[in-house]
């Protein structure tokens, strides 16, 4: 990746504009509205101006005005700035599920990791895709956060949810729940383990991560009565970690730990598989949680949630989890640089 900006720069960060019939457009506008954001960083819309002009009347938003970059990092720092993605109309149906809008989100992701390889951005906050829609040819992949693991040559990512005082990862994630368990393995877990504690203390700057494990099975197995993950797989794991340095604490029964408020007791968390850590952390923390990939040489967020087709174009969508996402980014890349020196 070349370095085309200066440290003393605001980050600038590549916003993807995702399902163009979905809510995406809408939080995208209503977080960026909001002028204090451009005190932090230069944001960049990839997608298409005539979108946003779309859904700006359509949600009656006056106050969202932009910058049409006409070449390729020539961005204003104190605007939003837009990059066309696509020369086309293509038709944007609000709610309404449509090839056009999974080809729309491709082109902009397409558009917004190659000028962030190029070095014209510091990261990249991605709206919501529709996984049906979007998926081709160009874009096999389950979500993002594989499409991002294997695009930056990376062998494994974290999917790390990220609220307020909560942050949770998974060791599985896109995978079918009869599968799970034949993912389950040691290697798997420790690799997990290590990239959460890396993330932790690299992105959030927690010098000595306290990580809580917990169980795949009810009961966290009940002594091998309902399971063997724990005994075979799990606890050899975590207990030859310990013996390196490793504050690990676990396996725990899933359901009582939350309930119980154990989760405000760790820096991380790490579920074994995608709901059992997502049910409770949306939860706990839905409006303003976010979606970060652990592990990859470059800084990506997300909201977390989806395209949400019912309520698309209704001026009814909160954007408070893209605006988390926005400043987490920003976070983040800052905490990286500083650890540079």
């Amino acid at each position: 990746m070349t370095n085309q900006l200066k440290s003393k720069d605001k980050p600038r960060i590549g916003i993807t504009l995702g399902d163009i019939n979905g809510i995406g457009p809408e939080v995208i506008i209503k977080a960026l509205s909001d002028n204090r954001i451009l005190n932090l960083v230069t944001p960049v819309i990839y997608g298409s101006s005539r979108v946003l002009s779309f859904y700006k009347k359509q949600l009656n938003i006056e106050e969202f005005n932009y910058n049409q970059v006409r070449a390729k990092g020539q961005v204003l720092s104190k605007s939003v700035n837009v990059v066309n993605c696509w020369e086309d109309a293509i038709e944007i149906n609000p709610g309404q599920a449509s090839k056009d809008a999974g080809r729309a989100a491709w082109l902009s992701l397409k558009k917004c990791v190659e000028e962030l390889k190029e070095g014209f951005l510091d990261g990249i906050v991605t709206a919501p895709i529709d996984k049906n829609t979007i998926y081709s040819t160009d874009f096999p992949f389950k979500g993002h956060t594989e499409y991002f693991t294997k695009e930056f040559n990376t062998t494994e990512s974290l999917m790390l949810l990220v609220g307020e005082s909560l942050k949770v990862g998974l060791v599985t994630d896109h995978i079918p729940v009869s599968e799970i368990s034949n993912h389950l393995t040691k290697d798997r877990l420790e690799l997990k383990i290590r990239l959460m504690e890396m993330t932790l203390r690299k992105d959030f700057g927690v010098l000595k991560p306290k990580i809580a494990i917990l169980g795949l099975n009810p009961h966290a197995g009940d002594e091998g009565l309902i399971g063997m993950e724990e005994i075979q797989v799990m606890k050899p794991v975590i207990e030859e970690l310990k013996v390196k340095g490793k504050l690990l604490f676990g396996p725990f029964p899933a359901d009582g730990f939350f309930g119980s408020g154990a989760h405000t007791k760790f820096d991380g968390i790490l579920a074994m598989y995608h709901d059992q850590g997502l049910i409770p952390f949306k939860y706990i923390a839905f409006s303003n949680g976010v979606n970060y990939t652990g592990g990859l040489p470059i800084v990506r967020t997300s909201p977390d949630h989806g395209t949400a087709y019912s309520i698309a174009g209704k001026n009814i969508a909160d954007e408070s989890s893209m605006r988390q996402a926005i400043f987490l980014a920003t976070e983040i890349i800052n905490n990286r640089q500083n650890a540079l020196g």
